[in-house]
Parts: structure tokens; sequence; C-alpha cells
């Protein structure tokens, strides 16, 4: 009998899903950069330059809404078109759209695959994938259905758009807000806006959900009324998100209220409701009903943190997100009390899940600093405020600035793409990709406590 010989598939370590998932998304966005330099996409002649069309392709796959060029003028039709396929893939994961092609196809995904969407959807057990990447899909399209749906009406009724630019306009929008990109088709971006709440709050409705987190969503959709029943993760996303909105619209408000560039001369309602526009927004998304260069520079430092923070895991927020601080709160309440375990909403916390978050605040923290040395390396007169700003929206996949990002150098332009595709894929993603294997080691090293403090 001859023998036979299995080849065996290589296994799927977190290294090797790291690399499949930075590779998807490269070449995700070579192909956005090439199809946004075909001379229809842009409305000048000649088509668009490789620094523009990278710039802009980032940007959108990268779901952080830094521009270079007027989205509204500069791109034809089929370049917004482009732009709004990329945000769509950007925020539901290459992966994830792998794998429900694999589901319309009727075709078997092998489990390579399965294993590529469960790191990115942060779900459990291969088999569930098939199932949660449909809930994420269905979530997704209800949502921005639901958006639209108003923005329509709102465009149509009020503002008198044509049925086709109503439509085109209300599903840009709200594809753009659900994954917290912030593009929008008007060159003051939504600032023609900022005393139209029936524009102002779906928009940020819809940012607050894609905010939240696929997992988020799907237990609340299932145990709305049972809290008892929630995770660690949905807990601590639904504890720090009304936290952070409703400090963030004070902080705002306060600071803002008397200045004349921005809400000093609005009525009070629309204060109110531009300081909690931009403090969703500040969460993760780009879209500004206030020109944010006329802001206070405290206010830019505040919302420097906002952004750092971000929004909730696995989903389409950018930022660190809340359950990161969250965990590091506890770890320092937990070590001040003098406690051993580190208890979080009657659950105790996994020493693992404490490295993960002590190692990619560093590594975020790292990225940050690096990337504003060299953005005013490149720009003697760039100030701190203003090159921190740009750089922490860029890192957290924000999008908002404070009016810099077209005049940046190249090379400037060029940092903050590596920055903004850093941010979405996450640094340990980005670094575990880059990581050599890993050796089991024979023995332990001993211990030893340095000074703390």
């Amino acid at each position: 009998m001859p023998r036979t010989y299995l080849r065996q598939r290589p296994e799927m370590t977190p290294s090797r899903t790291a690399r499949f998932i930075v590779s998807a998304f490269a070449i995700a966005l070579v192909v956005g950069t090439g199809l946004l330099m075909i001379p229809v996409a842009s409305t000048g002649p000649g088509g668009t330059d490789l620094l523009t069309a990278l710039f802009t392709a980032t940007s959108s796959l990268c779901v952080t809404g830094l521009i270079t060029v007027d989205t509204a003028t500069y791109w034809t039709p089929f370049g917004q078109t482009v732009i709004l396929c990329l945000i769509q893939v950007g925020g539901l994961g290459v992966m994830t759209l792998t794998t429900m092609l694999g589901i319309v196809l009727a075709r078997k995904f092998g489990l390579s695959i399965k294993l590529l969407a469960r790191a990115e959807t942060k779900s459990f057990g291969s088999g569930r994938v098939r199932h949660v990447v449909l809930r994420i899909v269905a979530t997704t399209a209800v949502i921005e259905f639901a958006a639209a749906v108003l923005l329509f009406l709102r465009f149509l009724l009020h503002y008198h758009y044509s049925p086709g630019q109503a439509v085109a306009h209300a599903v840009f929008h709200s594809v753009s807000a659900f994954n917290n990109a912030g593009f929008a088709l008007y060159t003051l971006n939504v600032m023609d806006f900022n005393e139209d709440p029936f524009i102002l709050l779906p928009l940020a409705g819809c940012v607050i959900l894609g905010g939240l987190g696929f997992p988020v969503l799907y237990e609340l959709r299932h145990h709305l009324r049972l809290p008892r029943m929630w995770s660690m993760n949905t807990r601590l996303v639904l504890l720090a998100t009304p936290v952070l909105l409703v400090g963030g619209t004070i902080f705002i408000a306060v600071l803002e209220w008397s200045n004349s560039g921005t809400l000093g001369p609005q009525p009070v309602g629309s204060k109110i409701l531009n300081a909690f526009f931009q403090s969703t927004i500040a969460r993760t998304a780009g879209f500004n009903s206030l020109d944010i260069a006329q802001m206070h520079p405290v206010s830019w430092l505040g919302m420097d943190v906002l952004m750092f923070i971000g929004g909730g895991p696995a989903g389409t927020a950018g930022g660190l997100k809340v359950t990161a601080f969250g965990v590091l709160f506890f770890i320092a309440w937990t070590e001040i009390r003098g406690g051993a375990a580190v208890p979080v909403l009657g659950k105790r916390l996994s020493r693992s899940v404490q490295r993960e978050a002590i190692t990619l605040v560093v590594l975020a923290m790292g990225a940050v600093i690096a990337g504003t040395m060299l953005l005013m390396l490149s720009d003697i007169a760039l100030g701190l405020d203003r090159a921190l700003f740009e750089v922490v929206s860029a890192f957290a996949t924000v999008g908002l600035s404070t009016g810099i990002t077209a005049s940046l150098s190249p090379f400037a332009q060029v940092v903050l793409i590596c920055l903004m595709f850093l941010g979405r894929l996450g640094p340990v993603t980005v670094a575990t990709a880059l990581a050599v294997g890993r050796q089991p080691r024979a023995y332990e090293l001993p211990k030893e406590r340095p000074l703390i403090g």
C-alpha cells in the first residue's frame, strides 16, 4: 500500500492571524488608492496624485475623516462612492466582509478565515462566526437605514433637495456616522446645520451606537431588561459612555459658552445641542458643527483626552476604547486601597487583561508622542497644541482637525497616514504582526521588586 502524506496547514498563531489582518487592510488600501487615482474619480483634469489618493483612502478605510482636499468639490460621484465603500469596509472589517461574502455565495470558508473573522469581531468559538458576522451585518444595515430615512425626510422636506440628492446625502452621511468616519459632502462639514437637531441628533445617535460596539448591541438586544446577565465588557461600556458624553458636553459648553467663534452667538438651545454633538463626535467621529480652529486651546486638550479614550471595543469606534481605561482605573483604585485581586463591577479581573491594557496604553502613548515630535520637526511653526490635536485625531481615527491637515508637508501627511493605519488596527495587533516567533522558555527567572514611586 503506497504511503500517503497529509500536508498540514500552518497553525493560526496570534502573530500569523495579526499578519493576515494587517495584510488584508493593506490590500484594501492599495485597491482604494488605485481607484481614487483614476481620472474619473476627481473633478480636475489628469487624475489625483498618489499622496492625496493614499491619504484619502487611508482616512476612509480607517474611518478617520481627516482630509487634505474638499470631499464635496474635489471628488466626483464615483470618487465619493469609492470613499463610501472604503468607509463601510473599514467599519465592518475586511475579514468580516470576506466571511460574509463566503456566506452569500454559499461556499465553505476554511477554519483560517473563521479564526481571522473571530479575531476581528472579538467573537468566541469558531462555530459561531457565521452567526456573529450575519448579526453584525444585519445590525449595521438596520441602523444605517433608519438614520438614512430620517435624514432623507429632512433633506427632502425642509431643505428641498431633489429626491435623488436627498437619497445620496442621507445614505452617505448615515454610513459615515455609524462607521464613525466623519466624512461629509459639505465644504464646512456639518457647520451649516449647527442649529438643526433633526440633522445633528440622528448623526450623533449613529455615532454613539456604532461606538458602543457590536457585542454590547447584541447583549442589549437579547438581555435589555436583565442587567445581571450583562458581561463585564457591556457593563464597562454602558457605565463609561454616558459619563464621558455628559462630562464632555459640560466641559465644552463651559469653555466655549462665550467664545464668539464657536458657541457665543448661538441661542441657549443650540449651545447645548452643539456642545453635546461635539462631545459625542470627539469620542471617535470626525464631524464638526463648530469651527474647531476657533476653539480655546484648553478645549483642544480636553478633546484630546476624549479622542484618546474613544468608544467601545469590537465596533466602529476608534481610540484605545473605554474598557482599557476602565481596567486601568480599577487597577489603580485597587492598588490605592491595598487590595490583591482587581474587582470590576462584581467580578474579578483576569491578570492577562491587566497586562493587555497596560501594554496597549504604553504603545499608544509612544505612538502619539513620536508622531507629535515628527509633526513639529516637519514644521517648526506648528505649535504643540495643534500638532498634538492632529496626531491624537489621526491615531484615534477621529478626524477632527484645527484646519492644518491640508497645509502639512508631505512628510507630515505620511506620518498621519501611518498613525491612522496603526490606530485602526490597534498597536497590539500591528506589534504582534511584526513580532518574531515566540520561543518557549524552559526556565523561570528569579523574582525581584524594584522601588516604584
